[in-house]
């Protein structure tokens, strides 16, 4: 099945990113995709709070998911919208969203894990003073198999995954706005690992490059087979890519070395003195 993948250079006007995306899912359907996988903050990408506030509405009021579920209906193909930036009262949640050929809304996501770290650079990023945390897995079934959904932080929680391939997910959805310092350190490394502890599919659209606020993106939006290989790589350039993914290659996989068939419960250590 082929599917689709942008790598975006998102800013801080969501009217730009609502033009984009429609030119991007018409393209991916054009191009025999039936799935198209969009990054991390595919609506508004801004770190000065004031100024993204105005951007930053409701799941009821936001353009770019109107917008999305209208250019998939039209184009008929499913997207995963990897994330948007929401309010939820005084809060604000990073969800993202499985729509459907038909521009209907299957499944929705909350980003678990929230990015409070200090990099070896300088850089110091509190995602938990704006934005609260979701608390449940979610796999959706789609035209490509089940896929299981995170965001971007969450790659780093392999419970998580093991939670969605428990559930049945033969694909990982990973979107990201990873960092450069982050992503040259451990993009990689952690994705393929994600793929080969499970034998699935792990598919990630990324950010990429010098965005409008300031920050720096380390793109490499990536598709991963259940063996580790990497079948697309998108290095820096904002675009759109294709890969093709036999599907029956979990299950083949899995014939080898059929990891995931001897998880096993583990209680908490015990700790010897």
């Amino acid at each position: 099945m082929r599917i689709a993948l942008a790598q975006t250079t998102t800013g801080i006007d969501p009217v730009e990113s609502v033009d984009a995306l429609a030119r991007l899912i018409a393209e991916a359907a054009a191009g025999g995709a039936k799935m198209l996988f969009t990054p991390e903050m595919s609506g508004v990408l801004d770190r000065d709070r004031s100024r993204a506030a105005a951007n930053i509405v409701t799941e009821d009021e936001d353009r770019v998911l109107r917008a999305v579920c209208f250019a998939a209906a039209e184009a008929g193909i499913w997207v995963h919208l990897g994330s948007l930036a929401l309010r939820e009262g005084e809060r604000l949640v990073n969800r993202g969203f499985v729509i459907d050929a038909k521009g209907a809304v299957r499944a929705s996501y909350d980003k678990i894990h929230l990015f409070d770290v200090d990099l070896p650079d300088g850089t110091r990023w509190r995602e938990s003073a704006s934005y609260s945390g979701g608390d449940r897995a979610v796999a959706a079934d789609t035209p490509a198999g089940r896929l299981g959904l995170s965001i971007c932080y969450d790659l780093r929680f392999p419970d998580l995954y093991r939670a969605l391939t428990d559930a049945g997910a033969r694909i990982l959805s990973i979107p990201a706005a990873f960092t450069r310092p982050t992503g040259a350190a451990h993009w990689h490394i952690l994705m393929r690992a994600r793929a080969i502890e499970a034998g699935v599919f792990v598919v990630a659209a990324a950010q990429t490059g010098t965005h409008a606020d300031g920050r720096e993106t380390y793109g490499h939006s990536l598709v991963v087979d259940p063996w580790g290989e990497v079948l697309l790589d998108m290095g820096e350039e904002a675009g759109l890519g294709f890969c093709d993914l036999a599907l029956e290659r979990v299950e083949e996989v899995r014939g080898r070395l059929p990891a995931i068939n001897h998880r096993r419960p583990i209680a908490a250590p015990e700790v010897v003195a």
